[in-house]
């Protein structure tokens, strides 16, 4: 799947997937398979913010991990666009990539190591990959943390002494202190609370800004997607059923199951009542997964056609919005605007 629009090229995700096995016995038999993710394909233009959302399960940190290599993807190929062009991101090459593509982790408070002084912890991969000179090292943290909102008076502080919104801000500047062109921030407001979550978004979006930042922004909270992305992908069960313009996304969905997440976002106005759209049933296992579309069990608009054939994900308007639902040109969905989400 390739995107119209102009631009280059800086993250090329083709067929990947990450099954899990089930095993069994005392010989810990094979039985069968977790379909964490399956069959994801998708491009990143350098300098956008690709948002990815859904339940939690669809398989949305197991992508992000599976393209930074922190787990190895059973299938799938993974292209990152380099100084020297195009690069296959494998277990052979990973290493060297490490300075390209870095990943801020969901909880601030375990992602940090609590023996580790904080200018030993943002310095770490600066002595990883060649910088010997500790002076020139500490020099680096100083810079970077200013760049996130905290001063050179913190490098001598432990983890435990900060607040969780400090905390991201210190796994922020790690992953930034190689200047990577590709940052998967994996849920990285989700654990704070709402006041510190518009404070580190903005930060994210000054720091994309300056740096000239690539971003996968993996979430659940719509309105932080809709604010920080350029495009969205939606997830369902560990494949993408709808990917668009942040604006076309929202005001004209084309998945069933996007026209549900969205009628969930609350309104601003108090007096103002929406009618949410309640899913019915569970979501599947992904070890034991429907046939045909996979949301077909939970669709107010699924056909027998629905319950037989896997739809493509498909252009539906030749601008970049793709959806994969049999009926995604027929059908007419309710979105928001985009003051129902400010």
């Amino acid at each position: 799947m390739t995107i119209p629009n102009t631009g280059e090229i800086l993250l090329d995700v083709q067929g990947l997937r990450k099954y899990f096995p089930i095993t069994k016995g005392i010989f810990r038999r094979t039985v069968g398979h977790v379909k964490a993710v399956e069959n994801v394909s998708f491009q990143v233009r350098k300098g956008e913010t690709l948002g990815v959302v859904g339940e939690s399960g669809c398989g949305k940190t197991t992508m992000g991990l599976s393209i930074m290599h922190l787990i190895q993807p059973s299938q799938g190929t993974i292209r990152l666009h380099t100084d020297g062009g195009w690069t296959e991101v494998n277990a052979q090459s990973i290493r060297r990539l490490r300075d390209k593509m870095q990943i801020v982790f969901q909880d601030p408070f375990s992602s940090l190591d609590p023996r580790m002084r904080i200018r030993d912890i943002v310095a770490e991969p600066l002595q990883a990959h060649g910088m010997k000179n500790r002076r020139q090292r500490y020099e680096q943290v100083e810079k970077l943390l200013d760049a996130v909102g905290l001063g050179s008076h913190h490098m001598n502080r432990f983890p435990h002494e900060f607040s969780g919104g400090q905390r991201q801000r210190i796994g922020i500047a790690r992953a930034l202190s190689l200047n990577p062109s590709l940052v998967v921030c994996d849920e990285p407001v989700s654990a704070l609370d709402v006041s510190v979550q518009a404070q580190v978004l903005n930060l994210l979006h000054d720091l994309q800004e300056e740096f000239g930042l690539t971003y996968l922004f993996i979430a659940h909270d719509l309105s932080v997607v809709q604010h920080i992305s350029d495009r969205v992908a939606v997830m369902y069960l560990g494949r993408i059923v709808e990917m668009g313009e942040v604006d076309s996304l929202f005001s004209r969905p084309k998945h069933p199951y996007t026209e549900a997440l969205l009628s969930a976002i609350p309104d601003p106005d108090p007096d103002v009542v929406g009618e949410q759209i309640i899913l019915q049933g569970d979501v599947p296992s992904p070890a034991n997964p429907p046939p045909g579309c996979h949301f077909h069990p939970r669709c107010l608009y699924a056909q027998e056609r629905c319950r037989q054939e896997i739809p493509e994900l498909l252009d539906i308007d030749g601008q970049g919005h793709f959806a994969a639902c049999h009926y995604a040109q027929e059908l007419s969905l309710t979105g928001v605007s985009a003051g129902e989400t400010a």
